[in-house]
């Protein structure tokens, strides 16, 4: 059994790719590498992965209880094969639209080893080989500087910090582009790429040099900080524990926060806020039915029928129920909103009127149907 975790380089020429998902770029993949009885698993996630191609490979060795004797990648990088049948085999592999296995025959029967560096330097040289005209020399063309761009694209990315992973999610977004839309503002990828995180980001651009209180950093990680709020419950945040916040966890001084607003909301907490109120205040002033009810007697008699007694901000609460199209209750546990609930569903219920409970979850649905012995659904289920 394989225990060491204990990173290691390898080297060695892909035989056969045996599965390969297009989504993540996860491979299992057999290699030949020198020193090595019999070809090595290697399992990990490369993007266009080539039978034939030498790869500098970074990880460490693990046994899977099913398969065996594993390497497992960290990272790698792509190394043209250096003999003839490597490069025949790379060529014919289908990777490259517009050579087979066929075509790769005669290429490197024509110019041997030379092959690559004129396929890169000097591609017009093709039309020497029988059967190969102009329009396939413009696919091979196509073709080999696509492969091109997808390794650069990920030589750029793994140095500096990413993993496979992630450097296929970002290739897969921002195609040939990926290499500039890194350079220019990584922090894009936290907004961009799903699983690339705020923090995930800074560490890339600490490697690509950019400073710690620079603009791009400091807007970014704004909204990092809000969202880092938000789950603790905030909508929006007061602006000067806002700065101290953001000076914090982000380790600069307080002055190099933009100045902005009393208050700060992301986006989609701001839109849905004013869209509530909107909604809000749409209902308040729509047309109602007047309801022909003595609301003292009412409350007097919901008193009486669950043998409680309500206070002053209770009663108020349960008087504007009857007297408003719409309302809203807030307090925090113990206020006695369940026991206003409870008042209102029992005096509608006595004026003969449907009542119906809404709830955002399946649980708080459970618990609103425990506390008030009316059945509660969701939202959803509801509507």
């Amino acid at each position: 059994m394989f225990k060491d975790k204990t990173q290691l380089e390898i080297k060695g020429q892909i035989e056969r790719i045996t599965y390969y998902n297009e989504e993540n770029g996860y491979t299992i993949a057999k290699v030949r590498v020198q020193g090595k009885v019999g070809l090595v698993t290697i399992v990990g996630n490369i993007v266009s992965l080539i039978p034939g191609e030498v790869l500098k490979l970074q990880g460490f060795w693990d046994n899977h209880p099913k398969y065996g004797e594993q390497f497992k990648v960290v990272s790698y990088e792509s190394i043209m094969p250096a003999t003839v049948k490597g490069i025949e085999k790379y060529l014919g592999s289908g990777m490259i639209k517009g050579i087979g296995p066929v075509t790769a025959k005669r290429l490197v029967s024509k110019f041997g080893i030379e092959i690559l560096s004129i396929i890169d330097n000097d591609i017009e040289r093709l039309n020497e080989v029988p059967g190969i005209g102009e329009k396939r020399v413009e696919m091979i063309r196509k073709a080999w500087e696509e492969q091109k761009d997808i390794r650069d694209v990920m030589i750029f990315l793994q140095g500096h910090g990413v993993s496979p992973a992630y450097a296929i999610k970002i290739y897969k977004h921002y195609g040939r582009d990926s290499v500039k839309a890194v350079s220019e503002n990584p922090y894009r990828l936290a907004m961009d790429i799903f699983g690339i995180g705020f923090i995930t980001a800074d560490r890339i651009a600490e490697k690509l040099g950019i400073p710690k209180d620079s603009q791009i950093r400091i807007e970014a990680g704004i909204l990092h900080v809000l969202n880092q709020l938000s789950d603790d419950g905030h909508v929006y945040y007061p602006y000067d524990l806002l700065i101290t916040e953001c000076s914090k966890i982000l380790n600069v001084e307080e002055d190099r926060i933009p100045v902005a607003l009393d208050a700060v909301y992301l986006a989609r907490f701001y839109l849905a806020e004013v869209g509530i109120a909107r909604h809000l205040t749409s209902l308040l002033t729509a047309p109602k039915q007047l309801r022909l009810i003595n609301i003292d007697q009412a409350i007097d008699w919901v008193q009486g029928m669950l043998k409680i007694t309500l206070s002053g901000k209770q009663i108020e609460a349960v008087k504007d129920s009857i007297n408003s199209k719409v309302m809203v209750i807030t307090g925090g546990p113990g206020t006695g909103k369940t026991t206003i609930i409870n008042s209102v569903i029992n005096i509608y219920k006595k004026m003969g009127q449907k009542v119906l409970l809404a709830a955002p979850t399946g649980r708080a649905a459970k618990r609103m149907t425990e506390a008030t012995g009316h059945e509660a659904k969701t939202l959803h289920r509801l509507l």
